[in-house]
Protein backbone atom coordinates (compact mmCIF):
# COMPACT_ATOMS: atom_id res chain seq x y z
CA UNK A 1 0.00 0.00 0.00
CA UNK A 2 2.80 2.52 0.94
CA UNK A 3 4.26 1.67 -2.70
CA UNK A 4 1.75 2.22 -4.43
CA UNK A 5 0.62 5.37 -2.40
CA UNK A 6 4.43 6.91 -3.19
CA UNK A 7 3.57 5.53 -6.74
CA UNK A 8 0.38 7.22 -7.00
CA UNK A 9 2.12 10.56 -5.31
CA UNK A 10 5.48 10.61 -7.66
CA UNK A 11 2.96 10.43 -11.04
CA UNK A 12 -0.13 12.86 -9.92
CA UNK A 13 1.05 15.78 -11.98
CA UNK A 14 1.23 13.76 -15.14
CA UNK A 15 -2.65 12.44 -14.45
CA UNK A 16 -3.64 16.18 -13.57
CA UNK A 17 -2.21 17.09 -17.14
CA UNK A 18 -4.18 14.46 -18.90
CA UNK A 19 -7.23 15.10 -16.51
CA UNK A 20 -7.53 18.39 -17.29
CA UNK A 21 -7.28 17.27 -21.28
CA UNK A 22 -10.14 15.22 -20.52
CA UNK A 23 -11.96 17.74 -18.50
CA UNK A 24 -11.34 20.02 -21.70
CA UNK A 25 -12.53 17.82 -24.32
CA UNK A 26 -15.61 16.82 -22.13
CA UNK A 27 -16.46 20.09 -21.63
CA UNK A 28 -15.78 20.94 -25.42
CA UNK A 29 -17.97 17.96 -26.49
CA UNK A 30 -20.61 18.52 -24.08
CA UNK A 31 -21.46 21.83 -25.51
CA UNK A 32 -20.76 21.26 -29.08
CA UNK A 33 -23.47 18.18 -28.73
CA UNK A 34 -25.64 20.45 -26.39
CA UNK A 35 -26.08 22.68 -29.98
CA UNK A 36 -26.76 19.84 -32.50
CA UNK A 37 -28.65 18.28 -29.93
CA UNK A 38 -31.27 20.73 -29.36
CA UNK A 39 -30.96 21.29 -33.38
CA UNK A 40 -31.51 18.16 -33.88
CA UNK A 41 -34.59 17.81 -31.13
CA UNK A 42 -36.71 20.63 -32.41
CA UNK A 43 -35.98 19.13 -36.33
CA UNK A 44 -37.39 15.66 -35.47
CA UNK A 45 -40.01 17.16 -33.23
CA UNK A 46 -41.25 20.44 -35.12
CA UNK A 47 -39.59 20.31 -38.91
CA UNK A 48 -40.90 19.62 -42.00
CA UNK A 49 -40.68 15.94 -43.45
CA UNK A 50 -37.10 16.59 -45.07
CA UNK A 51 -35.85 18.27 -41.44
CA UNK A 52 -37.07 15.24 -39.70
CA UNK A 53 -35.03 13.06 -41.80
CA UNK A 54 -32.27 14.87 -41.44
CA UNK A 55 -32.55 15.14 -37.53
CA UNK A 56 -33.52 10.76 -37.51
CA UNK A 57 -30.68 9.90 -39.81
CA UNK A 58 -27.86 12.02 -37.90
CA UNK A 59 -29.46 10.46 -34.46
CA UNK A 60 -29.45 7.04 -35.69
CA UNK A 61 -26.23 6.85 -37.29
CA UNK A 62 -24.37 8.45 -34.13
CA UNK A 63 -26.09 6.30 -31.54
CA UNK A 64 -26.10 3.22 -33.50
CA UNK A 65 -22.17 3.26 -34.81
CA UNK A 66 -19.31 2.68 -31.92
CA UNK A 67 -17.97 5.99 -31.21
CA UNK A 68 -14.58 4.77 -31.80
CA UNK A 69 -15.76 4.29 -35.57
CA UNK A 70 -16.75 7.30 -36.10
CA UNK A 71 -12.86 9.02 -34.22
CA UNK A 72 -11.59 6.68 -36.82
CA UNK A 73 -13.53 7.67 -39.84
CA UNK A 74 -12.55 11.29 -39.18
CA UNK A 75 -9.11 11.13 -38.42
CA UNK A 76 -7.95 8.44 -41.16
CA UNK A 77 -10.81 8.16 -43.15
CA UNK A 78 -11.70 11.81 -43.89
CA UNK A 79 -7.82 12.54 -45.35
CA UNK A 80 -8.48 9.64 -48.23
CA UNK A 81 -10.95 12.84 -48.92
CA UNK A 82 -8.85 15.45 -49.05
CA UNK A 83 -10.08 16.69 -45.78
CA UNK A 84 -7.43 16.38 -42.80
CA UNK A 85 -8.11 17.31 -39.09
CA UNK A 86 -5.81 17.85 -36.37
CA UNK A 87 -5.62 14.74 -33.72
CA UNK A 88 -7.40 17.75 -30.70
CA UNK A 89 -9.93 18.79 -33.45
CA UNK A 90 -10.99 14.95 -34.75
CA UNK A 91 -11.53 14.20 -30.76
CA UNK A 92 -13.84 17.70 -30.49
CA UNK A 93 -15.59 16.58 -33.44
CA UNK A 94 -15.83 12.50 -32.73
CA UNK A 95 -17.25 13.74 -29.43
CA UNK A 96 -19.38 16.56 -30.25
CA UNK A 97 -20.94 14.45 -33.36
CA UNK A 98 -21.80 11.60 -30.66
CA UNK A 99 -22.46 13.63 -28.10
CA UNK A 100 -25.69 15.46 -30.45
CA UNK A 101 -27.15 12.62 -30.95
CA UNK A 102 -27.77 11.28 -27.71
CA UNK A 103 -29.09 14.55 -26.34
CA UNK A 104 -31.07 14.75 -29.14
CA UNK A 105 -33.15 12.18 -27.83
CA UNK A 106 -33.06 13.65 -24.08
CA UNK A 107 -34.12 16.82 -25.06
CA UNK A 108 -36.68 15.59 -27.77
CA UNK A 109 -38.27 13.59 -24.66
CA UNK A 110 -38.46 16.59 -22.91
CA UNK A 111 -39.77 18.73 -25.48
CA UNK A 112 -42.75 16.49 -25.97
CA UNK A 113 -43.45 15.49 -22.13
CA UNK A 114 -44.39 19.65 -22.38
CA UNK A 115 -47.53 18.71 -24.53
CA UNK A 116 -49.13 20.46 -27.44
CA UNK A 117 -51.02 22.86 -25.46
CA UNK A 118 -48.67 25.11 -24.32
CA UNK A 119 -48.29 25.54 -27.98
CA UNK A 120 -51.75 25.80 -29.04
CA UNK A 121 -51.73 28.72 -25.73
CA UNK A 122 -49.04 30.51 -27.53
CA UNK A 123 -50.91 30.78 -30.52
CA UNK A 124 -53.74 31.94 -29.40
CA UNK A 125 -52.39 35.38 -28.01
CA UNK A 126 -50.71 35.84 -30.98
CA UNK A 127 -47.24 34.59 -30.64
CA UNK A 128 -45.62 33.10 -33.43
CA UNK A 129 -44.37 29.08 -33.67
CA UNK A 130 -40.17 30.01 -33.35
CA UNK A 131 -41.22 32.89 -30.42
CA UNK A 132 -43.65 30.03 -28.90
CA UNK A 133 -40.90 27.50 -29.01
CA UNK A 134 -38.09 29.81 -27.51
CA UNK A 135 -40.13 31.69 -24.55
CA UNK A 136 -42.69 29.19 -23.51
CA UNK A 137 -41.64 25.32 -24.54
CA UNK A 138 -38.02 25.38 -24.38
CA UNK A 139 -37.45 27.04 -20.81
CA UNK A 140 -39.59 24.50 -19.32
CA UNK A 141 -38.20 21.79 -21.46
CA UNK A 142 -34.64 22.12 -20.95
CA UNK A 143 -35.56 21.63 -17.19
CA UNK A 144 -37.47 18.88 -17.29
CA UNK A 145 -34.93 17.20 -18.90
CA UNK A 146 -31.77 17.40 -16.51
CA UNK A 147 -32.66 14.55 -14.29
CA UNK A 148 -32.16 12.63 -17.41
CA UNK A 149 -29.75 14.47 -19.57
CA UNK A 150 -27.42 13.90 -16.52
CA UNK A 151 -26.42 11.09 -17.84
CA UNK A 152 -24.45 12.41 -20.76
CA UNK A 153 -21.73 14.22 -19.25
CA UNK A 154 -20.39 11.60 -17.16
CA UNK A 155 -21.13 9.31 -20.19
CA UNK A 156 -18.60 11.86 -21.85
CA UNK A 157 -16.39 12.33 -19.45
CA UNK A 158 -15.51 8.16 -19.71
CA UNK A 159 -15.57 7.87 -23.39
CA UNK A 160 -12.55 11.00 -23.84
CA UNK A 161 -10.71 7.42 -23.09
CA UNK A 162 -11.09 6.58 -26.60
CA UNK A 163 -8.92 9.59 -28.22
CA UNK A 164 -5.79 8.16 -26.78
CA UNK A 165 -5.76 6.13 -29.77
CA UNK A 166 -5.27 8.79 -31.77
CA UNK A 167 -2.56 10.29 -29.41
CA UNK A 168 -4.58 12.89 -27.55
CA UNK A 169 -2.49 13.70 -24.91
CA UNK A 170 -5.40 12.85 -22.50
CA UNK A 171 -5.31 11.09 -19.32
CA UNK A 172 -5.49 7.40 -20.44
CA UNK A 173 -2.66 8.33 -22.94
CA UNK A 174 -0.81 9.89 -20.00
CA UNK A 175 -1.60 5.82 -18.34
CA UNK A 176 0.16 4.35 -21.07
CA UNK A 177 3.14 6.42 -21.11
CA UNK A 178 3.51 5.95 -17.39
CA UNK A 179 3.14 2.05 -17.59
CA UNK A 180 5.56 2.21 -20.62
CA UNK A 181 8.00 3.77 -18.01
CA UNK A 182 7.69 1.65 -15.07
CA UNK A 183 6.50 -1.47 -16.33
CA UNK A 184 3.70 -1.26 -13.99
CA UNK A 185 0.38 -1.48 -15.40
CA UNK A 186 -1.58 -2.56 -12.81
CA UNK A 187 -0.42 0.42 -10.13
CA UNK A 188 -0.67 2.75 -13.76
CA UNK A 189 -3.93 1.62 -14.28
CA UNK A 190 -5.38 1.26 -10.97
CA UNK A 191 -4.19 4.99 -10.34
CA UNK A 192 -5.73 6.52 -13.70
CA UNK A 193 -8.73 4.63 -12.16
CA UNK A 194 -9.07 6.39 -9.37
CA UNK A 195 -8.31 9.85 -10.58
CA UNK A 196 -11.18 9.09 -13.26
CA UNK A 197 -13.44 8.11 -10.15
CA UNK A 198 -13.13 11.30 -8.51
CA UNK A 199 -13.57 12.52 -11.33
CA UNK A 200 -16.81 11.48 -12.20
CA UNK A 201 -17.63 11.45 -8.27
CA UNK A 202 -17.28 15.55 -8.38
CA UNK A 203 -19.09 15.56 -11.88
CA UNK A 204 -21.68 13.97 -10.26
CA UNK A 205 -22.05 16.30 -7.70
CA UNK A 206 -22.43 19.26 -9.17
CA UNK A 207 -24.87 17.59 -11.90
CA UNK A 208 -27.17 16.47 -9.13
CA UNK A 209 -27.12 19.86 -7.25
CA UNK A 210 -28.00 21.61 -10.68
CA UNK A 211 -30.90 19.31 -10.98
CA UNK A 212 -32.11 19.79 -7.27
CA UNK A 213 -31.85 23.52 -8.04
CA UNK A 214 -33.95 23.63 -11.34
CA UNK A 215 -36.31 20.92 -10.58
CA UNK A 216 -39.93 22.14 -11.59
CA UNK A 217 -41.98 21.06 -8.29
CA UNK A 218 -44.35 18.57 -9.36
CA UNK A 219 -43.29 18.32 -12.48
CA UNK A 220 -40.78 15.87 -13.31
CA UNK A 221 -40.04 13.28 -15.54
CA UNK A 222 -38.02 10.10 -15.13
CA UNK A 223 -34.33 10.50 -14.72
CA UNK A 224 -31.34 8.92 -14.48
CA UNK A 225 -31.28 5.21 -13.79
CA UNK A 226 -30.02 3.85 -10.46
Amino acid sequence: MTAFFEFFVRFLPDMLKGAGVTVLLTAEGLAAGFVLGLLASLARTYGNKFWRGVAVSYIELFRGTPLLMQLFLIYYGLPGLGVTFSRELSAFLALGLNSGAYQAEYLRGSILAIGDGQMMAGRSIGMSRIKTIWHIILPQALRLAIPAWSNEPVSLLKSTAVVFLIAVPELMAKAKSIAAQTYDPIGTYLAVALVYLAMVYLLDAVLRWIERATRIPGFEMEGRKA
